[in-house]
């Protein structure tokens, strides 16, 4: 149905209610990115932590499918993933909690009981100027190999903590991950 927010997925023909909180999505994408979980591990989590009921293991498959696509954000429409990411959600968490909160015009969206995901995604998408945004757009400069203006680059120099993210070793490890779950679905 036009505007409605999922509460549940279809796996093998049954309705399954779901964990729709943007909290648990965010926990979910941060066992996608502990390397020391195995990719077993990692989509027993997702699976797990999603599906408010056990999943028949003869559905598991589908199970993954529908997980994806709600991850996802559904049937939205999505530009080309970026060769190097310039988001994680645990390290710009400090960033990105009060721009999406701007955006939803509230104090902090950690203090509200339930977000859905959709609607924290949604809003994450229309977040404006700010410490978000700079961030990112110096990541996704560096990332394509951009000269950064001089102001960008004073910014990067005094912030590379927040501006850097991660090892070549800490991104092989979730290549291999993204790689397996294309395995399954």
């Amino acid at each position: 149905m036009i505007g409605s927010l999922p509460e549940v997925l279809e796996v093998g023909g049954q309705h399954i209610a779901i964990n729709a909180d943007f909290r648990n999505i965010l926990t979910i994408f941060e066992a996608y990115g502990d390397n020391a979980l195995t990719d077993e591990e990692k989509v027993y989590i997702c699976l797990a932590r999603l599906y408010t009921a056990p999943v028949p293991y003869y559905h598991i498959e589908e199970a993954i499918q529908q997980a994806m696509w709600f991850l996802q954000g559904g049937d939205m429409p999505m530009s080309k993933a970026e060769d190097v990411p310039i988001i994680d959600w645990k390290h710009d968490e400090a960033i990105i909690m009060p721009a999406v909160s701007k955006a939803l015009n509230v104090i902090d969206i950690r203090s509200i009981p339930f977000l859905h995901w959709w609607t924290f995604l949604g809003s994450f998408g229309e977040v404006g100027e700010g410490l978000l945004s700079t961030v990112l757009h110096i990541r996704q400069s560096k990332a394509k190999g951009k000269k950064l203006s001089k102001t960008e680059e004073e910014f990067f120099r005094k912030n590379k903590d927040l501006c850097q993210l991660r090892s070549a070793e800490e991104q092989a490890a979730i290549d291999e991950t993204e790689d397996f779950l294309k395995t399954l679905i």
